[in-house]
């Protein structure tokens, strides 16, 4: 079993950043992945960024140029550093654990319980 707890959510202007964090405990393999997904009620949970133990990285389209993942292999941690925000990234973002390292943006592994993000004037 693995624990993930996210933090550092929050109400943001446009234009404004956030640093999402998520702490991940339990029994974590070597080789992993760790995710940042986010949803919006009505809507499928979708990919936002994704780092393998290697350092591999990926980012969805609207996350590009915005948004950096960085995570701590010795503290088993994640991070998602949001700058430039916008209204349409309001949503709960969820913390995601997978033991393997290949990259995908399928819906399975481990999650945190999500923290809202929004974004508004």
């Amino acid at each position: 079993q693995v624990q993930l707890v996210e933090s550092g959510g929050g109400w943001v202007q446009p234009g404004g950043s956030l640093n999402l964090s998520c702490a991940a405990s339990g029994s974590i393999a070597s080789i992993n992945a760790m995710y940042w997904y986010r949803q919006v009620p009505g809507k499928q949970r979708e990919l936002v960024a994704a780092i393998t133990s290697g350092g591999s990285i990926m980012y969805a389209d609207s996350a590009k140029g915005r948004f950096t993942i960085s995570r701590d292999n010795a503290k088993n941690t994640v991070s998602l550093q949001m700058n430039s925000l916008k209204p349409e990234d309001t949503a709960v973002y969820y913390c995601n654990y997978k033991p393997r390292a290949v990259l995908t943006p399928s819906l399975v592994g481990y999650w945190g319980q999500g923290t809202q993000v929004t974004v508004s004037s």
